[in-house]
């Protein structure tokens, strides 16, 4: 019930409006959260690549309304891939694309905008020898992101697809996305869904997820086990030896301010652990996700808001 509220909150223009007008919510949005603009993002790059993590670049965008928008946030990512050019730090980072973000869910030619903002953003990648992924959002956009993610590979063979394992297609698209040379991002899942397409009680979510991590892991592709989940951690790592994967054959992702004691000894024993890096003005429905997440983070914050009261 509780997971339900805050996504639903995440939507809410008049929770919104409290939520980014408390005083303090941007001290705690910066545990999640790397800054509002490209410098503080390669400040917590530069931190994390030193000590033996990499990334993945998320610039923050949601409810695109206009084209403009659209563009201007895949020209954010250009202004992205230049500084890490610029400052010799591409080697290793990888993009996050939201299909959304750049033009997906528009009226008019959504998934053609989509496909053309993001063609130019994987291009630019591309060019600097970096990756990029296609972030999945909820259910309705996830047939277009499928069919955007195969054009996209004509060309950039290495773009990496997000698939939410309580989907009860999940499983599916796993067998469909595992083979050679196919990168492939397992998440639980971070939208509100009806039960007729996700499973929606936490032991469901959990064993649709090492369904389709064992489908993954079995494959011929390079899965990429987003979890912070202890017991998916441990799991995942059992897979890969069962499977005969060496270290490099896959990696852990999390996200940016989540156990990073964790992610430090995953990566003191020769992990590749790659993290969510998270930067931008449209921090609050990412933000508001994060709270649905994990409990603490909502107790965190709940605590910082009754001390200012």
């Amino acid at each position: 019930m509780l997971r339900t509220a805050l996504l639903a909150a995440s939507r809410s223009s008049q929770v919104r409006t409290v939520v980014e007008k408390f005083p303090l919510t941007h001290a705690i949005v910066d545990r999640f959260v790397a800054g509002d603009a490209i410098e503080p993002a390669l400040a917590a790059y530069r931190e994390l690549i030193a000590t033996g993590r990499t990334v993945t670049f998320d610039h923050l965008g949601e409810d695109t309304v206009d084209v403009s928008q659209a563009t201007a946030t895949a020209d954010a990512y250009l202004a992205l891939l230049k500084a890490l050019e610029e400052n010799g730090i591409a080697e290793g980072a990888d993009v996050s694309i939201k299909l959304t973000a750049v033009g997906q869910s528009l009226p008019v030619d959504g998934e053609k905008i989509a496909l053309e903002n993001a063609h130019r953003i994987c291009e630019a990648a591309a060019r600097i020898g970096i990756t990029a992924s296609l972030d999945a959002e909820d259910h309705t956009m996830t047939d277009g992101q499928l069919s955007i993610a195969r054009d996209l590979r004509v060309d950039f063979p290495s773009v990496a697809v997000v698939v939410q394992a309580y989907l009860r297609r999940a499983e599916g698209d796993c067998r469909d996305l595992a083979h050679a040379g196919s990168r492939v991002r397992l998440c639980k899942g971070a939208y509100k869904e009806p039960e007729s397409v996700a499973f929606q009680g936490k032991h469901e979510v959990d064993l649709a997820y090492v369904r389709a991590l064992k489908v993954l892991m079995a494959g011929e592709g390079y899965p990429q086990v987003a979890s912070h989940d202890p017991n998916m951690i441990k799991i995942a790592g059992q897979l890969a030896q069962w499977n005969g994967r060496k270290r490099d054959s896959f990696e852990y992702q999390m996200l940016y301010g989540i156990r990073p004691e964790e992610q430090l000894r995953l990566a003191s024993e020769g992990n590749t652990v790659r993290i969510y890096l998270a930067y931008g003005q449209e921090w609050y429905g990412y933000f508001m996700r994060r709270l649905a997440e994990r409990p603490a983070n909502l107790t965190f914050f709940l605590r910082a808001m009754a001390s200012r009261g």
